[in-house]
């Protein structure tokens, strides 16, 4: 999820969000905090993987795989064009599943965009990246997830005002048919908790601090976990954290949470799944 600065996030109570629930992928957008820091905050039980951006206080993505869990076994920051290796904008680890698959996990943050500046023209920059970056994920491992604030609403079920919002960016045309693509026959990969939640408004999972947005639940979903289809196919539940009320939230997004259970018989011959919960807090 975007904690839209993580330091800001574990005033507001992220640790005790986070400590009862058995997160096996933890992945983090937004973060803006130099490394030492998000090592210090997430503490000793998980390996952190984090991707800081060259712009002080901007943007920054992070993995954290739960030690004695899942170990990652080789990570890559950035992609496509060398101008998004220093933006912090997309870090991708690869992890050896108990059945002996392959999983490679990105956290992503796709650039919010502004209309007629330059950055939305980052933003199709980043997106067009996609475009070549996800097939090449599905021939690279057998299973990849991404996931992250993407802040783009594919659908009119994923933003409540969807007729006020026709051209704003993370609504405008042009950057839902990325989604298409992404979503289509072609690339093949499949909107998990869409896949999931089945054809309804929302869940949302961003909403402005200000207002009475999240009290009248008026939001977006903008943040995603796209997977290639088998994994897709594995998932058992997709669950958006709302927190219970304005004043407890930890940030302006709430984490999605989906449990995957994997078929382990491939390389061990047991009968048993292995099971992944991966979130976005």
């Amino acid at each position: 999820m975007n904690v839209n600065g993580i330091r800001a996030a574990y005033r507001r109570g992220m640790a005790d969000w986070l400590a009862p629930r058995q997160v096996d992928i933890l992945c983090l957008q937004e973060v803006r905090a130099p490394d030492a820091v998000v090592q210090e905050l997430l503490g000793g039980q998980w390996h952190v993987l984090h991707a800081e951006a060259s712009a002080k206080g901007r943007a920054g993505v992070a993995i954290a795989a739960r030690r004695g869990a899942h170990e990652p076994q080789a990570t890559r920051i950035g992609f496509g064009e060398d101008y998004f290796a220093t933006t912090g904008r997309w870090l991708e680890a690869d992890f050896l599943l108990p059945n002996g698959q392959t999983l490679t996990v990105v956290s992503a943050y796709v650039h919010s965009g502004e209309v007629g500046t330059d950055k939305q023209v980052d933003k199709f920059r980043f997106l067009d990246e996609m475009l070549t970056r996800l097939p090449a994920l599905a021939r690279h491992s057998d299973h990849a997830l991404v996931v992250g604030d993407l802040n783009v609403g594919h659908r009119e079920q994923d933003i409540r005002n969807w007729k006020g919002n026709l051209k704003k960016s993370g609504f405008l045309p042009e950057e839902r048919k990325y989604f298409d693509d992404f979503l289509g026959a072609n690339i093949g990969w499949k909107d998990v908790h869409r896949e999931v939640a089945g054809d309804v408004d929302g869940p949302y999972t961003w909403w402005s601090w200000r207002g009475q947005a999240f009290d009248n639940d008026t939001g977006w979903r903008i943040d995603y976990q796209l997977a290639t289809p088998e994994l897709a196919d594995s998932a058992t539940a997709a669950v958006v954290d709302r927190a219970p009320s304005w004043d407890t939230r930890f940030s302006d997004h709430a984490p999605l949470v989906i449990d995957y259970a994997l078929p382990a018989a491939v390389a061990t011959g047991a009968n048993h799944p292995e099971d992944l919960r991966v979130l976005i807090p």
